[in-house]
Protein backbone atom coordinates (compact mmCIF):
# COMPACT_ATOMS: atom_id res chain seq x y z
CA UNK A 1 0.00 0.00 0.00
CA UNK A 2 1.11 3.32 -0.32
CA UNK A 3 4.81 4.29 -2.15
CA UNK A 4 7.46 2.00 -1.91
CA UNK A 5 10.19 2.68 0.64
CA UNK A 6 13.25 4.84 -0.09
CA UNK A 7 11.61 7.57 -2.63
CA UNK A 8 10.88 9.87 0.64
CA UNK A 9 12.36 9.90 3.98
CA UNK A 10 10.94 13.41 4.68
CA UNK A 11 7.55 13.25 5.99
CA UNK A 12 5.13 16.05 7.69
CA UNK A 13 3.78 13.74 9.33
CA UNK A 14 4.55 10.20 10.84
CA UNK A 15 1.77 7.68 11.72
CA UNK A 16 3.00 4.81 14.12
CA UNK A 17 0.31 2.67 14.15
CA UNK A 18 -1.84 0.49 11.64
CA UNK A 19 -5.11 -0.35 13.62
CA UNK A 20 -7.86 1.60 14.58
CA UNK A 21 -6.64 4.92 15.68
CA UNK A 22 -3.56 5.13 13.17
CA UNK A 23 -5.68 4.43 9.92
CA UNK A 24 -8.68 6.59 11.53
CA UNK A 25 -6.22 9.65 12.70
CA UNK A 26 -4.50 8.96 8.41
CA UNK A 27 -8.18 9.35 6.62
CA UNK A 28 -8.67 12.32 8.69
CA UNK A 29 -5.60 14.16 8.31
CA UNK A 30 -5.87 13.05 3.77
CA UNK A 31 -9.31 14.74 4.55
CA UNK A 32 -7.85 17.54 5.42
CA UNK A 33 -5.32 18.06 2.67
CA UNK A 34 -2.24 16.82 4.51
CA UNK A 35 -0.64 14.67 1.70
CA UNK A 36 2.79 13.76 2.65
CA UNK A 37 2.19 11.50 5.24
CA UNK A 38 3.43 7.63 5.58
CA UNK A 39 1.18 5.15 8.37
CA UNK A 40 4.00 2.51 9.38
CA UNK A 41 3.44 -0.51 12.09
CA UNK A 42 5.58 -3.61 13.02
CA UNK A 43 2.76 -5.81 11.66
CA UNK A 44 0.50 -5.76 9.24
CA UNK A 45 -2.74 -3.39 9.12
CA UNK A 46 -4.99 -4.14 12.49
CA UNK A 47 -2.78 -6.74 13.81
CA UNK A 48 -3.61 -6.21 17.36
CA UNK A 49 -7.06 -7.42 16.17
CA UNK A 50 -6.15 -10.08 14.66
CA UNK A 51 -4.61 -11.33 17.79
CA UNK A 52 -7.43 -11.33 19.98
CA UNK A 53 -9.16 -15.42 20.67
CA UNK A 54 -10.94 -16.56 17.90
CA UNK A 55 -14.07 -16.55 19.53
CA UNK A 56 -14.08 -12.60 21.20
CA UNK A 57 -16.52 -10.08 19.69
CA UNK A 58 -16.89 -6.35 19.61
CA UNK A 59 -18.82 -5.57 22.65
CA UNK A 60 -20.09 -2.48 20.58
CA UNK A 61 -22.84 -3.23 17.72
CA UNK A 62 -22.23 -2.12 14.72
CA UNK A 63 -25.57 -0.43 12.80
CA UNK A 64 -25.94 0.77 9.12
CA UNK A 65 -26.98 4.19 10.31
CA UNK A 66 -25.34 6.72 7.81
CA UNK A 67 -28.70 7.13 5.96
CA UNK A 68 -30.24 8.88 9.04
CA UNK A 69 -26.97 11.15 9.73
CA UNK A 70 -25.71 8.59 12.68
CA UNK A 71 -22.18 6.67 12.52
CA UNK A 72 -21.55 3.14 13.36
CA UNK A 73 -20.07 2.75 16.92
CA UNK A 74 -17.18 0.89 14.94
CA UNK A 75 -16.81 3.14 12.33
CA UNK A 76 -13.69 4.99 12.45
CA UNK A 77 -14.15 7.26 9.19
CA UNK A 78 -17.42 9.56 8.45
CA UNK A 79 -19.48 7.93 5.99
CA UNK A 80 -18.37 4.19 6.45
CA UNK A 81 -20.26 1.34 8.41
CA UNK A 82 -18.57 -1.99 9.02
CA UNK A 83 -22.02 -3.42 9.51
CA UNK A 84 -23.01 -2.22 6.19
CA UNK A 85 -19.31 -3.93 4.50
CA UNK A 86 -19.63 -6.79 6.79
CA UNK A 87 -23.22 -7.67 7.54
CA UNK A 88 -22.11 -8.42 11.47
CA UNK A 89 -23.24 -6.90 14.20
CA UNK A 90 -20.53 -7.71 16.44
CA UNK A 91 -18.06 -8.60 14.62
CA UNK A 92 -14.72 -10.74 15.93
CA UNK A 93 -11.04 -9.59 15.76
CA UNK A 94 -10.03 -11.28 12.64
CA UNK A 95 -13.34 -9.76 10.39
CA UNK A 96 -12.39 -6.04 11.93
CA UNK A 97 -8.52 -6.48 10.99
CA UNK A 98 -10.34 -7.35 7.53
CA UNK A 99 -12.43 -4.28 7.46
CA UNK A 100 -9.17 -1.76 8.20
CA UNK A 101 -7.49 -3.56 5.40
CA UNK A 102 -10.42 -3.16 3.33
CA UNK A 103 -10.41 0.74 4.22
CA UNK A 104 -6.48 0.86 3.89
CA UNK A 105 -7.02 0.06 0.43
CA UNK A 106 -10.17 1.97 -0.48
CA UNK A 107 -8.72 5.48 0.87
CA UNK A 108 -4.87 4.46 -0.51
CA UNK A 109 -3.15 5.05 2.32
CA UNK A 110 0.42 5.05 2.50
CA UNK A 111 1.16 2.14 4.78
CA UNK A 112 3.76 0.65 5.04
CA UNK A 113 4.02 -2.53 6.86
CA UNK A 114 6.81 -4.60 9.55
CA UNK A 115 8.70 -1.54 10.20
CA UNK A 116 9.51 -1.77 14.01
CA UNK A 117 10.20 1.72 15.37
CA UNK A 118 13.44 1.71 17.50
CA UNK A 119 13.63 5.19 18.53
CA UNK A 120 11.89 8.63 18.33
CA UNK A 121 14.19 11.80 19.51
CA UNK A 122 13.30 15.50 18.49
CA UNK A 123 15.94 17.98 17.81
CA UNK A 124 15.26 21.61 17.00
CA UNK A 125 11.39 20.73 16.14
CA UNK A 126 12.23 17.61 14.04
CA UNK A 127 11.31 14.10 14.23
CA UNK A 128 13.96 11.42 13.97
CA UNK A 129 11.93 8.56 14.01
CA UNK A 130 14.54 5.16 13.63
CA UNK A 131 12.91 2.25 12.71
CA UNK A 132 14.34 -1.70 12.54
CA UNK A 133 15.69 -0.59 9.05
CA UNK A 134 15.08 3.37 8.30
CA UNK A 135 15.05 6.44 9.60
CA UNK A 136 12.22 8.68 9.01
CA UNK A 137 12.51 12.60 9.49
CA UNK A 138 9.29 14.70 9.98
CA UNK A 139 8.18 17.66 11.70
CA UNK A 140 4.75 16.00 13.07
CA UNK A 141 4.42 12.23 14.87
CA UNK A 142 1.18 10.62 15.92
CA UNK A 143 1.47 7.83 18.19
CA UNK A 144 -1.09 5.51 17.43
CA UNK A 145 -0.04 2.13 18.74
CA UNK A 146 -2.82 0.98 20.92
CA UNK A 147 -2.60 -0.70 23.77
CA UNK A 148 -3.98 -4.71 22.97
CA UNK A 149 -0.37 -5.96 22.35
CA UNK A 150 0.93 -4.23 25.37
CA UNK A 151 -0.71 -6.97 28.04
CA UNK A 152 -0.49 -6.65 31.97
CA UNK A 153 1.50 -9.43 33.48
CA UNK A 154 2.01 -7.94 37.07
CA UNK A 155 0.01 -7.02 39.91
CA UNK A 156 0.22 -9.92 42.58
CA UNK A 157 2.88 -12.46 43.41
CA UNK A 158 3.07 -15.19 40.89
CA UNK A 159 1.26 -13.09 38.24
CA UNK A 160 3.89 -14.53 35.87
CA UNK A 161 2.42 -17.71 36.42
CA UNK A 162 -0.61 -17.76 34.87
CA UNK A 163 -1.62 -17.07 31.06
CA UNK A 164 -2.75 -14.03 29.96
CA UNK A 165 -6.22 -13.63 27.90
CA UNK A 166 -4.85 -11.67 25.13
CA UNK A 167 -2.11 -14.48 24.58
CA UNK A 168 -4.95 -16.90 23.59
CA UNK A 169 -5.36 -18.34 20.16
CA UNK A 170 -8.84 -19.29 21.33
CA UNK A 171 -10.94 -20.95 24.28
CA UNK A 172 -12.25 -23.86 22.35
CA UNK A 173 -8.76 -25.58 22.49
CA UNK A 174 -8.28 -25.01 26.21
CA UNK A 175 -7.53 -28.38 28.36
CA UNK A 176 -9.43 -29.21 31.84
CA UNK A 177 -12.72 -28.47 33.58
CA UNK A 178 -11.67 -25.84 36.49
CA UNK A 179 -10.73 -22.81 35.56
CA UNK A 180 -10.11 -19.45 38.16
CA UNK A 181 -9.78 -16.59 35.76
CA UNK A 182 -8.47 -13.20 37.49
CA UNK A 183 -10.40 -9.57 36.32
CA UNK A 184 -14.04 -9.56 36.09
CA UNK A 185 -14.48 -6.79 33.39
CA UNK A 186 -14.86 -7.13 29.62
CA UNK A 187 -11.85 -9.59 28.83
CA UNK A 188 -12.36 -11.07 32.08
CA UNK A 189 -16.30 -11.76 31.79
CA UNK A 190 -15.71 -12.78 27.61
CA UNK A 191 -13.59 -15.85 29.35
CA UNK A 192 -16.00 -16.71 31.43
CA UNK A 193 -19.06 -16.95 28.81
CA UNK A 194 -16.87 -19.32 26.54
CA UNK A 195 -15.84 -21.47 28.97
CA UNK A 196 -18.91 -22.03 30.56
CA UNK A 197 -20.38 -22.48 27.37
CA UNK A 198 -18.70 -25.56 26.52
CA UNK A 199 -19.81 -27.11 30.04
CA UNK A 200 -16.58 -25.67 32.01
CA UNK A 201 -16.96 -24.70 35.63
CA UNK A 202 -15.21 -20.72 36.07
CA UNK A 203 -14.70 -19.02 39.56
CA UNK A 204 -14.07 -15.52 38.60
CA UNK A 205 -12.29 -12.94 41.52
CA UNK A 206 -12.02 -9.12 40.70
CA UNK A 207 -10.74 -6.46 43.34
CA UNK A 208 -13.72 -4.58 42.94
CA UNK A 209 -17.79 -5.85 41.50
CA UNK A 210 -17.83 -4.96 38.03
CA UNK A 211 -20.67 -7.15 37.64
CA UNK A 212 -23.11 -5.13 39.80
CA UNK A 213 -21.44 -1.34 38.87
CA UNK A 214 -24.24 0.73 38.15
CA UNK A 215 -22.82 3.37 35.92
CA UNK A 216 -23.82 4.80 32.24
CA UNK A 217 -20.74 5.17 31.27
CA UNK A 218 -18.94 1.99 29.31
CA UNK A 219 -15.33 3.02 30.17
CA UNK A 220 -16.23 2.18 33.88
CA UNK A 221 -18.88 -0.58 33.28
CA UNK A 222 -19.67 -3.98 31.75
CA UNK A 223 -21.37 -3.58 28.55
CA UNK A 224 -25.15 -4.64 27.81
CA UNK A 225 -24.11 -6.92 25.47
CA UNK A 226 -21.63 -8.25 28.52
CA UNK A 227 -24.80 -8.52 30.97
CA UNK A 228 -27.02 -10.20 28.29
CA UNK A 229 -24.52 -13.31 27.86
CA UNK A 230 -23.89 -13.52 31.40
CA UNK A 231 -28.07 -14.52 31.92
CA UNK A 232 -27.51 -17.14 29.73
CA UNK A 233 -28.02 -20.34 31.43
CA UNK A 234 -24.81 -21.62 30.99
CA UNK A 235 -23.25 -18.77 32.76
CA UNK A 236 -25.49 -18.72 35.56
CA UNK A 237 -24.74 -22.24 36.33
CA UNK A 238 -21.28 -22.32 35.89
CA UNK A 239 -19.57 -19.38 36.77
CA UNK A 240 -19.47 -17.89 40.32
CA UNK A 241 -18.35 -14.69 40.61
CA UNK A 242 -16.34 -13.10 43.57
CA UNK A 243 -16.54 -9.67 44.25
CA UNK A 244 -14.18 -7.14 45.70
CA UNK A 245 -11.56 -10.62 46.76
CA UNK A 246 -8.43 -9.90 44.75
CA UNK A 247 -5.83 -12.69 44.41
CA UNK A 248 -2.81 -12.05 46.51
CA UNK A 249 -0.44 -14.81 44.95
CA UNK A 250 -0.19 -17.79 42.74
CA UNK A 251 2.12 -20.53 43.74
CA UNK A 252 2.49 -23.82 41.48
CA UNK A 253 2.73 -26.67 43.91
CA UNK A 254 3.46 -30.29 42.64
CA UNK A 255 1.00 -29.60 39.06
CA UNK A 256 -1.27 -27.67 40.89
CA UNK A 257 -1.73 -24.06 40.55
CA UNK A 258 -3.17 -22.47 44.41
CA UNK A 259 -4.24 -19.39 44.02
CA UNK A 260 -5.09 -17.46 47.03
CA UNK A 261 -7.77 -14.27 47.61
CA UNK A 262 -7.80 -11.85 50.02
CA UNK A 263 -10.55 -13.18 52.29
CA UNK A 264 -7.96 -15.61 53.21
CA UNK A 265 -8.85 -19.04 51.05
CA UNK A 266 -7.51 -21.11 48.71
CA UNK A 267 -8.30 -22.50 45.24
CA UNK A 268 -6.53 -25.20 43.44
CA UNK A 269 -6.51 -26.32 39.82
CA UNK A 270 -5.01 -28.11 37.72
CA UNK A 271 -5.43 -25.65 35.04
CA UNK A 272 -3.32 -22.64 34.21
CA UNK A 273 -4.93 -19.83 35.52
CA UNK A 274 -5.98 -17.23 33.18
CA UNK A 275 -5.30 -13.47 33.91
CA UNK A 276 -7.79 -10.80 32.36
CA UNK A 277 -5.81 -7.51 33.94
CA UNK A 278 -5.74 -4.91 31.58
CA UNK A 279 -3.30 -3.73 29.38
CA UNK A 280 -0.59 -1.24 30.05
CA UNK A 281 -0.64 0.75 26.54
CA UNK A 282 1.77 1.49 24.10
CA UNK A 283 2.09 5.15 25.64
CA UNK A 284 4.51 3.99 27.90
CA UNK A 285 7.11 3.20 24.69
CA UNK A 286 6.98 6.68 24.60
CA UNK A 287 7.16 8.15 28.22
CA UNK A 288 10.14 10.51 27.75
CA UNK A 289 7.61 13.01 25.22
CA UNK A 290 4.92 13.28 27.18
CA UNK A 291 4.50 14.70 30.87
CA UNK A 292 2.57 12.08 32.95
CA UNK A 293 -0.95 12.27 34.28
CA UNK A 294 -1.69 11.47 38.04
CA UNK A 295 -3.36 8.56 36.83
CA UNK A 296 0.05 7.09 34.44
CA UNK A 297 -1.58 8.54 31.58
CA UNK A 298 -0.15 11.51 28.94
CA UNK A 299 -0.67 14.77 29.69
CA UNK A 300 -2.51 16.23 26.56
CA UNK A 301 -3.08 19.46 25.59
CA UNK A 302 -6.21 20.72 24.15
CA UNK A 303 -5.15 19.74 20.49
CA UNK A 304 -4.22 15.88 21.93
CA UNK A 305 -0.62 16.72 21.36
CA UNK A 306 2.47 16.80 24.15
CA UNK A 307 2.49 19.55 26.87
CA UNK A 308 6.25 19.46 26.59
CA UNK A 309 7.45 18.37 23.05
CA UNK A 310 5.47 19.77 20.64
CA UNK A 311 4.44 18.14 17.95
CA UNK A 312 4.19 14.85 18.68
CA UNK A 313 0.01 13.74 18.81
CA UNK A 314 -1.21 10.91 20.90
CA UNK A 315 -4.30 9.58 19.31
CA UNK A 316 -6.28 6.02 20.58
CA UNK A 317 -7.73 4.41 23.65
CA UNK A 318 -4.82 6.17 26.13
CA UNK A 319 -6.30 9.62 25.29
CA UNK A 320 -7.42 10.76 28.30
CA UNK A 321 -8.59 14.58 29.37
CA UNK A 322 -9.42 15.43 33.40
CA UNK A 323 -11.88 12.61 34.04
CA UNK A 324 -12.91 11.50 30.68
CA UNK A 325 -11.96 8.27 28.85
CA UNK A 326 -11.78 7.50 25.19
CA UNK A 327 -10.97 4.24 25.71
CA UNK A 328 -13.69 2.93 22.77
CA UNK A 329 -13.04 3.30 19.29
CA UNK A 330 -16.57 5.35 19.23
CA UNK A 331 -15.01 7.42 21.54
CA UNK A 332 -11.73 8.15 20.47
CA UNK A 333 -12.61 8.83 16.90
CA UNK A 334 -13.73 11.62 17.89
CA UNK A 335 -10.32 13.03 18.14
CA UNK A 336 -8.83 11.88 15.05
CA UNK A 337 -10.01 15.57 13.06
CA UNK A 338 -8.92 17.77 16.37
CA UNK A 339 -5.22 16.26 15.63
CA UNK A 340 -5.27 16.48 12.05
CA UNK A 341 -6.92 20.33 12.17
CA UNK A 342 -4.16 21.17 14.27
CA UNK A 343 -1.56 19.86 11.65
CA UNK A 344 -3.30 21.29 8.63
CA UNK A 345 -3.62 24.84 10.59
CA UNK A 346 -0.14 24.31 10.96
CA UNK A 347 1.03 24.20 7.61
CA UNK A 348 -1.91 27.01 6.55
CA UNK A 349 -4.27 24.74 5.00
CA UNK A 350 -7.86 26.03 5.58
CA UNK A 351 -10.04 23.95 7.76
CA UNK A 352 -13.16 25.21 8.00
CA UNK A 353 -15.09 22.97 5.51
CA UNK A 354 -13.16 20.12 6.83
CA UNK A 355 -13.98 21.03 10.48
CA UNK A 356 -17.46 20.88 9.72
CA UNK A 357 -18.05 17.87 7.95
CA UNK A 358 -16.52 16.20 10.71
CA UNK A 359 -18.50 17.90 13.59
CA UNK A 360 -22.18 17.48 11.24
CA UNK A 361 -20.83 13.58 11.33
CA UNK A 362 -20.32 13.73 15.71
CA UNK A 363 -16.71 13.04 14.40
CA UNK A 364 -15.51 16.26 15.94
CA UNK A 365 -15.15 16.89 20.02
CA UNK A 366 -13.68 20.04 21.55
CA UNK A 367 -15.95 20.74 23.80
CA UNK A 368 -15.57 18.41 26.59
CA UNK A 369 -17.75 20.11 28.76
CA UNK A 370 -20.71 17.84 27.59
CA UNK A 371 -19.02 14.96 28.32
CA UNK A 372 -19.83 12.47 31.52
CA UNK A 373 -23.37 13.21 31.69
CA UNK A 374 -25.43 10.17 33.39
CA UNK A 375 -28.27 8.93 32.10
CA UNK A 376 -31.36 8.83 34.21
CA UNK A 377 -33.18 5.79 35.19
CA UNK A 378 -36.30 5.09 36.31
Amino acid sequence: MGSEEGESDVFDVVIIGAGAAGLGAGIALAHSGVGNFVIIDKGPVGSSFASWPEETRFITPSFPSNSIGMLDLNSIAIGVSPAYNMKIEHPTGREYSEHLQSLAEFFELPVRENVEVVRITNEDGLFSVETNDWTISSKNVIWAAGEFLYPRLRGFTGSELCRHTANLVNYADLDGGDFLVIGGYESGTDAAYHLSKRGKNVTMFDKGDPWGLDASDPSTSLSTFTYERMREASFEENVTLLPKNPVTSVELLDGIYEVKSKDGRVFRSETQPLLAGGFDGSHTLVSHLFEERGDGFPLLNERDESTIVPGIYLCGPSVRHDNHDFCFIFKFRQRFAVVAQSIASSMALPTDEFVQAYRDWGMYLDDLSCCGQECVSC
